[in-house]
């Protein structure tokens, strides 16, 4: 029976009731809690147990309130009076250890990151973060070694997953300052620590942060459990992705094809985080110019996404957004346009937060581009404001996606002429980029070409020099002579010193 002999029945259910945050909680959670046998049979009977002694000492005394959306709660007093009488039980030090037991299981549940939070898992999970908070700070002493990490790290993803940023940071740092002192410096959950801070440093652009945990955890994990174990494909595609996004293109190239060969090597051709891996691969490729090869990935990984998890996912969203992104880079519009469309509109039916959340943003940001390149400036403008806005909102000022913000909606401006409004805003992606990116980076070339067409435009042509130069000489470094940006780049400067010779 989940309530001894000793204190009476209904003070032992309100003593346990009392672990419990200060905040409504589902009955199926007391159950877990509480209900230790795996047959149905005492299942069914404990549990009918427990409904007569809640409903007869608990409900009917006002002791529990039941609330309008069928969950219970103790009213603070009585929850200091029970926490009061709990410390005086024998069975005190049982009782918490149940209850940590069944929060970790709760905890278990919550997809590894990175995962988008659908809004159907948000509302799942919402009403037990204050209970998992509860668990984490409260009763931290009766969480068995093995489990430490689960309560913190669960709780760092719900927040990271829904971009609520300085929340994820707090709870991975608490984390990884646990586990280390539970379990040494030189431990799994402890590189899976690392891990998880790093990528969310990677997410708020703080790559120099994350470089040294992204390569701290690789290390940790190959030492503890070889080189042949899932984590550390995880390790290295955390890794490359971070390369990836500072434009060390063949460093991170090498990592997503080892990372991708070990994946299949361990769990087969066909399993979602293969997937995973294909569209990372094709984004490169994608970046590099090498369009055919990006195209393949692209489709294979969505038709096994799709069929691996059902056609409303938030994968299957990401993927759609980036296959329209190739198509809109080689002028394939009409292709495009539908796809941005379907990811955008995926985006804002599963995703918790759509209103604010970066993905919805980077699907609004990559309509409005699509509508510049077709010169739909109208319709372009507004999506671009409001990404922008999104982004600064969700992100901070100070964010590559902002800096990426600015510099649509400044090419935007110059479009339709408006080079007043168009120069400050190039000239704050610039800087920005420098400052985040360093100053040999793909995205710098990008808005120092978009800077200088727009000194030429406005007859500034020795301000507009320079800055071509510079462009071309980095594109030619990082992206290779024969990528489009390399071959734009080039011509633009062209066109301008044959300018330059004929006047």
């Amino acid at each position: 029976s989940p309530i001894r002999n000793g204190a009476s029945r209904d003070q032992q259910l309100g003593c346990r009731l009392s672990l419990f945050a200060q905040a409504p909680f589902d009955w199926f959670l007391v159950e877990n809690c509480l209900i230790e046998t795996e047959d149905e049979e005492e299942w069914e009977e404990e549990q009918e147990e427990l409904e007569e002694l809640r409903n007869r000492f608990l409900v009917n005394r006002n002791l529990l309130q039941l609330t309008e959306y069928k969950t219970y709660r103790l009213h603070q007093l009585i929850r200091e009076f029970f926490q009061t009488k709990l410390a005086e039980l024998p069975e005190a030090n049982s009782y918490k250890q149940s209850f940590c037991k069944a929060m970790v299981a709760i905890a278990e549940k919550i997809p590894k990151i990175p995962y988008t939070p659908t809004k159907e898992i948000t509302a799942v999970v919402s009403p037990l973060i204050r209970h998992l908070a509860e668990t984490a700070t409260v009763l931290t002493d009766w969480i068995r070694d093995e489990d430490i990490i689960k309560p913190f790290a669960s709780l760092g993803k719900l927040y990271h997953g829904q971009g609520i940023y300085d929340q994820a940071e707090l709870w991975y740092q608490q984390c990884l300052k646990i586990t280390r002192s539970r379990l040494g410096h030189h431990h799994p959950h402890v590189a899976e620590s690392l891990n998880n801070l790093a990528g969310l440093y990677y997410d708020q652009g703080r790559y120099d942060q994350a470089e040294p945990l992204y390569k701290r955890a690789l290390d940790m994990i190959k030492r503890l459990l070889g080189e042949d174990h899932p984590d550390v494909a995880d390790s290295l595609n955390n890794l490359a992705l971070l390369y990836y996004a500072q434009g060390r293109y063949d460093q991170a190239e090498t990592l997503y094809i080892d990372a991708l060969e070990l994946l299949k090597k361990l769990l087969g051709e066909d399993h979602p985080d293969v997937a995973d891996s294909l569209n990372n691969l094709a984004l490169l490729y994608h970046a590099q110019g090498r369009y055919d090869q990006a195209e393949t990935l692209y489709k294979r990984a969505l038709d096994m996404i799709k069929r691996l998890l059902g056609e409303d996912h938030p994968h299957v969203a990401k993927t759609l957004n980036n296959l329209a992104g190739l198509y809109d880079d080689q002028g394939r519009y009409d292709q495009a346009e539908p796809l941005y469309k379907r990811a955008l509109d995926m985006r804002k039916q599963l995703l918790v937060l759509c209103e604010n959340h970066p993905d919805v943003a980077d699907s609004l940001n990559n309509l409005a581009a699509l509508y510049y390149a077709q010169r739909r400036y109208d319709e372009a403008e507004p999506l671009s404001k409001q990404a922008l806005e999104m982004r600064k909102q969700r992100l901070g000022h100070y964010h590559p996606d902002v800096a990426q913000s600015l510099n649509n909606l400044a090419a935007l401006y110059y479009a339709q002429r408006r080079y007043d409004e168009a120069e400050p805003l190039h000239q704050q992606a610039l800087e920005m980029r420098k400052q985040l990116l360093g100053e040999d980076h793909p995205d710098i070339a990008q808005s120092l070409n978009n800077l200088a067409t727009l000194y030429q435009a406005q007859g500034r042509y020795d301000e507009a020099e320079p800055l071509f130069v510079q462009a071309l000489e980095i594109a030619e470094r990082k992206l290779g002579l024969n990528h489009p940006n390399t071959v734009t780049f080039g011509d633009n400067l062209k066109r301008l010193r044959d300018i330059l010779n004929n006047t």
